[in-house]
């Protein structure tokens, strides 16, 4: 193993740094013959030594801070010396040899040897020693790159078997040859690199033939710093001057992208990257780097976020002249041109229609009418489909003759794209400049590709609006058929209303003709026995008369609650101690005969309903079961507390919740499907005639209707039948059940009370302002609400207002009590009416001081409410 070399000699020391500085200003670039290599050799990340075998013992004359690193030696321990103090006890003899025969011979080698750093570890360096000779041919210096390699060398050496090595060893050292080649050259033509130099000192710039063929410059031509500048466009020229000033000022790496206008008017990107190089001074000297065609990337990514755009628009807008205009402008923006457009062609005249299109700054709009014919003849090609594209109309044999008109419209250089449909060419989308321009393969296809998405996005909203207009129609004959459907429904439901009257008309006339010859008959024999002095028999027809006058009551009653109009009173209700009250009346009624048994629930809920109602309606429950067991039988009445679920719900046509049930259960004939179908249908019954008006059911249904609840038949023939009332819970405290007492006497009025009556039927008006007289109030008369409001407005006095709902005049009865409240803030209120409308008296809205009494009533309960209302009560 060779030793170090010793220190140098003074005189050695001279001619060294002699060298030093003669090979020194060649890698700085001092030497104005210097190839741009010697900058790569000065800036690649290779490590890399020169040597200067005219001194003795070949020393290093030159060492790359890639070098410094790899060894880990500082520089001044490198210059001077022969690179044998790289070696030590793990070098191969064999190699040293072949290397210093190498140098002998002034040949070039290539050989991995296992060096040592200045810390003693060892790594395998591959070297590529060259020499270098001047241009008489003698020998100047040696060249010698160096790369790591011992992780190759320890891979190598862990393969199984010598072939394997070998041949792994074989590709790794092609490969490393690659990669050294690329690395010293750049990579100048399998990347397109463009290697250049700009002298800092002398503003002189030197350029490869791939960097000339990038800026769009024949690879011989002559390429300086100010033809750069021409070439690069002049909105990007600013901020390119303004970074190689930030870099050489700072000495910081310069990277830049820009854009460049090349001589056949296509726009180019370029990246550049360098580095500046620096004197011994640390002066800058010169920018050494790279350049790169980027135009390919740029234009893709332009053109794809045109798409984005385009595709942005097309959702946002909906008519199709908007959608086409967007696809103009989004075209001329990205492809740099001096106009887009979309516009209808019409073949026969040969025209175009452009509504509007795109403009650059100082490009004049075509929009209008455009013969094709004055300007050339390719109006052929579009006719037959064809793409037109011409780079330079006054070369193009189509247009040579027309190419001033065309550069008239900043025309020069054209494309046409036709849009054509099922019945051919409809409309063109177009490209216009200014200036003779070279349409390239990428942006044709551009416009193709934003022609057909047009073309797509157009027929789509016009499919979009014929099926909106189909959808108008067929809504509009929805709309018409159900109109007369509606009629038809209206029509049919009006038969089956005059139906219903006449069988209801029938039923009324049968019973009211019984009631009202009983009432009339009375009446005649009062008058004749009144006549005839015979006043002690009047008694009797007057009781008769008022027994038939009080079942027409009920009769009108049961009528109005099968329509779900009478007036109710509901009340928090115990419905085991309404049913127990009733009880003895129940047992009375149905006879010895029948079994009555009374099952109560125990912890059952409160009911807000009529008590009244509610009696009436299981007295008629235990009738039509009384009747059902001729031969007698056993009737049940029982009471339970009922929680539906939606199921259950849906199946009773109620809305879920908490229920009180009463059923009515007997052990008698049963119902037939058919029967139970119109067991709640007005004056239907199964019973003989005489025996029952048919309005039983009816009347419970509506009840329990209006109530808020329903009415359920479960029967079968010769197993009974049960009928059960659900009614909603309330929550609250209860009240029991009326009871019938002795009548108290009726109250008086006080000194100087008024009531003012106003009914338009003067026997009402009469019978109530007599009874009024004689419990000594003042009644005050009138027939209509504004009689009645004249009054209201009077001074004189008004302690409380009977009135009729319905009245004549445009008045009613709750609009004069609203009127005569807001005359005398506090009015007392009584309502009278035969028919309970509730739309007009708001009933369950009616303010405090405000009551409804229903026709017929007897007069002591209207002196007993007369006088409640005006106590307050």
């Amino acid at each position: 193993m060779n030793s170090p070399a010793p220190a140098a000699s003074p005189a050695t020391q001279a001619q060294v740094e002699a060298d030093q500085e003669r090979i020194g200003a060649e890698i700085l670039g001092l030497d104005l013959s210097t190839d741009p290599f010697v900058s790569a050799v000065r800036a690649t990340r290779m490590p890399m030594i020169i040597s200067n075998p005219r001194l003795p013992d070949n020393p290093t004359v030159f060492a790359n801070d890639a070098f410094v690193r790899l060894t880990g030696y500082p520089r001044e321990e490198i210059l001077g010396r022969n690179c044998r103090f790289l070696q030590g006890p793990a070098t191969d003899r064999d190699s040293i040899r072949r290397i210093s025969e190498a140098v002998r011979s002034q040949q070039s080698i290539e050989i991995d040897i296992r060096n040592h750093r200045k810390d003693g570890s060892t790594f395998w360096n591959r070297l590529l020693l060259a020499p270098v000779h001047d241009a008489a041919g003698e020998l100047t210096y040696f060249f010698a790159s160096q790369m790591d390699v011992t992780i190759e060398r320890e891979r190598l050496a862990g393969l199984e078997s010598r072939n394997a090595a070998l041949v792994a060893q074989l590709s790794d050292r092609l490969q490393s040859l690659s990669e050294s080649e690329a690395r010293l050259r750049f990579a100048t033509e399998a990347g397109k690199l463009g290697i250049w130099e700009l002298d800092l000192r002398r503003g002189e710039l030197t350029a490869s033939a791939i960097c000339r063929l990038n800026y769009g410059r024949p690879a011989d031509s002559p390429f300086d710093f100010a033809t750069l500048r021409e070439v690069v466009h002049p909105e990007d020229l600013p901020r390119l001057q303004a970074g190689l000033a930030e870099s050489i000022a700072s000495g910081a790496d310069f990277g830049a992208e820009f854009r460049v206008l090349r001589p056949d008017g296509t726009p180019g990107w370029i990246e550049a990257r360098a580095q500046v190089v620096t004197g011994l001074d640390g002066a800058p000297l010169r920018l050494a780097g790279t350049s790169r065609d980027i135009t390919n990337r740029k234009n893709n990514e332009a053109q794809n976020r045109a798409l984005l755009e385009l595709d942005d628009c097309f959702r946002a807008l909906d008519r199709p002249a908007d959608l086409a205009a967007a696809a103009a402008e989004i075209l001329g923006r990205t492809l740099e041109a001096s106009r887009a457009g979309y516009g209808t062609i019409d073949l026969e005249a040969e025209t175009v229609t452009i509504e509007r299109d795109w403009n650059a700054p100082g490009v004049a709009s075509l929009a209008g009418v455009l013969r094709f014919r004055d300007y050339g003849s390719y109006i052929e090609d579009l006719k037959r489909g064809e793409t037109v594209v011409f780079g330079n109309a006054e070369v193009d044999p189509r247009t040579a003759g027309n190419a001033a008109a065309l550069r008239a419209i900043s025309a020069v250089s054209v494309i046409n794209m036709p849009v054509t449909e099922r019945n051919g060419l409809v409309a063109l989308l177009y490209i216009n400049h200014a200036t003779a321009r070279e349409w390239q393969p990428h942006e044709l296809a551009f416009v193709r590709e934003v022609a057909q998405r047009t073309r797509m996005a157009v027929e789509r909203r016009r499919a979009e609006d014929d099926l909106r207009a189909l959808a108008e129609s067929l809504e509009s004959q929805v709309v018409s058929r159900t109109e007369a459907l509606m009629e038809a429904e209206a029509a049919l439901r009006q038969s089956q209303k005059m139906e219903a009257v006449g069988q209801l008309t029938g039923g009324l006339a049968h019973d009211f003709n019984n009631l009202l010859a009983g009432i009339t008959g009375s009446l005649e024999l009062m008058r004749t026995r009144i006549a005839q002095g015979r006043l002690p028999e009047v008694q009797r027809y007057l009781t008769a008369a008022r027994g038939a006058a009080d079942r027409a009551a009920a009769l009108t009653h049961r009528l109005l609650a099968f329509s779900r109009r009478q007036t109710l009173a509901p009340r928090p209700t115990d419905m085991n101690k309404l049913v127990a009250g009733m009880e003895e009346l129940i047992r009375r009624t149905i006879g010895p005969a029948i079994t009555l048994e009374v099952v109560g629930a125990g912890g059952l809920w409160a009911t807000l309903t009529d008590q009244s109602q509610l009696e009436n309606a299981l007295l008629n429950l235990c009738i039509n079961s009384r009747d059902a067991m001729p031969n007698g039988g056993r009737l049940t009445i029982e009471t339970s507390n009922r929680w539906l679920d939606d199921r259950m719900a849906a199946a009773q046509d109620l809305p879920a919740g908490q229920y009180v049930a009463l059923s009515v259960s007997d052990t008698g004939t049963g119902m037939t499907p058919d029967i139970i179908s119109k067991a709640f249908d007005p004056f239907f019954t199964t019973k003989p005639i005489g025996q029952g008006t048919g309005l039983g059911l009816s009347m419970i249904y509506g009840f329990a209707r209006q109530s808020g609840g329903q009415v359920r038949i479960y029967s079968e023939i010769g197993q009974g039948s049960v009928v059960s009332v659900y009614l909603p819970r309330h929550v609250g405290a209860t009240e029991s059940a009326e009871s019938p007492g002795a009548d108290p006497e009726l109250p008086r009025a006080e000194v100087g009370e008024s009531v003012l009556v106003v009914d338009d039927e003067p026997t009402i008006r009469m019978l109530v302002t007599d009874v009024l007289q004689e419990l000594g109030y003042a009644a005050i008369e009138a027939e209509d609400g504004a009689g009645g409001l004249k009054l209201l407005r009077s001074p004189a006095r008004v302690d409380l207002l009977v009135t009729d709902v319905g009245l004549p005049g445009g008045m009613n009865g709750r609009q004069l009590a609203d009127a005569g409240r807001a005359l005398r803030p506090g009015l007392k209120v009584l309502f009278i009416t035969g028919y309970a409308e509730n739309a007009a008296i708001g009933h369950g809205h009616l303010e405090p001081g405000m009551h409804v009494l229903t026709k017929p009533f007897a007069m002591e309960t209207l002196a007993n409410r007369i006088r409640a209302l005006i106590e307050g009560g």
